[in-house]
């Protein structure tokens, strides 16, 4: 059977580090109330606990976790291996872990596979948003660590010029591909509120009568802007001051209204075309000649005959080849040879395939149930040699009208095609 495990200081002391301590009670984003060291069954409004109750109400909470430890691993646990997941449990929830894959590694036997998997608990919803949390990465290395300390710290050992450590490409994963974020819980009133730390809140705009509450928007996301992408280097030069020279000139933009809220200024009005006017032709020349002309082409062969055409002149010297354009195309199209007819099975070879498969048909059927069965066991007895006599009947006729379909799809196929 089976020991039933109990917790110990060591995971009592990392459950306190992580949760922390909270005197008075207050509500949490869902609506319930938290106290002590994350409490949250007895807490309500105006609760104050001092730090041995708010022990006592942890011990409590962990009786519950305990049992649903014992209750869903059937595993053998040492004691530093019961301790990292009653911390685990505690934080992601007993329906979380009954969910897991920790619990089914921990079931299959893969021990070392669970406590890696321990380390995927590690986000939160903040703002709407689930990112990855610094402290949440932080536990699960430390109850990873817990889970993987063997008792009596009988260590084994992995000498370093024997086992030289490779990269394991499979286990990407395990690094978040997003930077863990460190967050708060500030009671603001009664009511908790997680926020992020480390990120600058942009000074508050004054609203502007003259300008409006577009360029206050405006001025307030340039201040946000400069908050994020501030240069520690460069100082701000004020009016009518003259820094040192530098090779590096960078524009000081006045305005501070961006490019996408400015009003759009007003289209300039296209400028008027150019009046564009034929040019009429000289009277006389040799560019106002018509090239393709009958007269041209007289001229050119007469200067050809007596010698003194241009050798310049790009001209024709051959006699004119006309096209008519709008003349008809005569396209006469190539003749079509028909295929060969193939071969077709005479009538005498279908109904002989026919009366074959009838016949192997029925010898099969009345074989297999008039034969007398053999009292030894035969591999072909009468049953199995009819089943198959009858396969065969079967395959023969089909075969015989499949080739009797054929020859009369060709025989109207040769009658559409001489058919005027």
């Amino acid at each position: 059977m089976q020991p039933r495990h109990r917790v110990s200081r060591t995971a009592i002391d990392l459950i306190k580090r992580f949760e922390g301590y909270r005197q008075a009670a207050a509500q949490l984003p869902d609506g319930r109330w938290t106290i002590g060291h994350g409490h949250t069954l007895t807490a309500r409004q105006g609760a104050q606990v001092s730090e041995d109750d708010a022990e006592a109400l942890l011990l409590y909470d962990l009786i519950a976790i305990a049992h649903a430890l014992n209750e869903a691993v059937f595993t053998p646990l040492t004691q530093n291996q019961f301790d990292a997941l009653s911390s685990f449990t505690f934080n992601i929830g007993p329906d979380s872990f009954h969910q897991s894959s920790v619990l089914r590694r921990l079931n299959e036997g893969g021990l070392l596979q669970a406590a890696c998997a321990m380390e995927l608990w590690r986000k939160a919803n903040v703002g709407g948003e689930r990112i990855v949390i610094d402290a949440l990465v932080r536990r699960r290395a430390c109850e990873k660590a817990l889970f993987l300390t063997p008792p009596d710290a009988a260590w084994v050992p992995a000498p370093s010029p024997v086992l030289r450590p490779l990269l394991d490409s499979d286990a990407e994963g395990a690094v978040p591909r997003q930077t863990p974020v460190e967050v708060t819980a500030a009671v603001e009133g009664d009511r908790l509120v997680v926020q992020r730390d480390g990120q600058p809140s942009p000074p508050a705009a004054a609203l502007d009568d003259d300008r409006g509450p577009a360029a206050a928007a405006a001025e307030a996301v340039t201040a946000r802007l400069s908050t994020i992408f501030q240069d520690s280097g460069s100082e701000r030069l004020a009016e009518g001051e003259t820094g040192p020279e530098s090779t590096d000139q960078r524009p000081v933009f006045e305005d501070p209204v961006p490019f996408f809220l400015r009003a759009p200024e007003p289209e300039a009005e296209p400028a008027a075309k150019p009046e564009f006017r034929p040019v009429e032709p000289e009277a006389d020349g040799p560019e106002n000649r018509e090239l393709f002309s009958a007269a041209t082409f007289d001229e050119d062969r007469q200067a050809a005959a007596t010698g003194t055409a241009d050798p310049f002149d790009d001209a024709p010297s051959e006699d004119p080849f006309l096209v008519d354009d709008g003349a008809p195309y005569g396209f006469v199209a190539p003749a079509v040879r028909p295929l060969p007819d193939r071969p077709e099975s005479g009538l005498l070879t279908l109904v002989a395939l026919a009366v074959l498969g009838l016949i192997f048909f029925g010898g099969g059927i009345f074989w297999a149930t008039n034969a007398r069965p053999n009292v030894t066991a035969h591999l072909l007895g009468p049953q199995i040699v009819g089943m198959l006599a009858g396969i065969a009947g079967v395959a023969f006729f089909a075969v015989a009208v499949y080739l009797l379909l054929e020859r009369l799809g060709r025989a109207a196929e040769r009658q559409a095609r001489h058919r005027p």
